[in-house]
């Protein structure tokens, strides 16, 4: 009977060891797996050039830019440093108003400079007309809002604009200084499946 008794943690302890190994190898690097464009449908990509006007407007009764944070030492800094703003702008075929409407830019973007006006832009084109009705392309950059031309990355985007990349051009076609609303022209080039 001792030998049986003596047996048995000795085999416990076999049958946990071999349970450990197995556990560290089933875990492994099986977190991914590399996969053939072509297994998910990808052909090869394009290069896409939009144009479009963003209606930045912040005053009225109906805004389609909100302030909703602000630091303290916000209404004191030259450059508005520290706040936060939260948009569903408009973006349309020209620079007017009524200009056909493409989609909307939605996001945030907040004041992230104390040397000059630069805002951190992190968006998302809907568009709403056309071959890309539904998708969206997902844009963050530094926007230095007084330079002639400002350059955002396209980070990527939804639908046709899976793995999407490349960058969008800014331009301030219209600002008004007493209420700051603003139309920018934008060039965007990205390159997709």
């Amino acid at each position: 009977m001792a030998k049986i008794v003596n047996t048995i943690p000795n085999l416990m302890t076999v049958i946990s060891l071999v349970s450990l190994l197995n556990l560290s190898v089933a875990h492994n690097d099986q977190y991914y797996e590399t996969l053939s464009p072509k297994k998910l449908g990808l052909k090869q990509e394009k290069l896409t050039h939009l144009h479009f006007y963003f209606h930045d407007i912040v005053s009225g009764p109906k805004p389609t830019a909100v302030k909703v944070a602000e630091a303290k030492t916000t209404n004191s800094s030259s450059t508005g440093f520290g706040f936060v703003v939260v948009i569903d702008d408009p973006l349309t075929e020209g620079p007017e108003r009524n200009s056909k409407p493409v989609g909307r830019a939605q996001g945030i973007y907040s004041s992230a400079s104390q040397s000059d006006v630069g805002l951190l832009m992190v968006l998302n084109y809907v568009f709403t007309e056309g071959n890309f009705n539904g998708r969206t392309l997902s844009i963050l950059g530094r926007n230095a809002v007084f330079s002639a031309v400002r350059e955002l990355a396209v980070v990527g985007g939804s639908g046709l604009f899976r793995f999407a990349r490349g960058y969008a051009q800014a331009r301030t076609y219209f600002f008004n200084t007493t209420s700051g609303d603003a139309v920018v022209e934008y060039n965007v080039y990205v390159l997709h499946y």
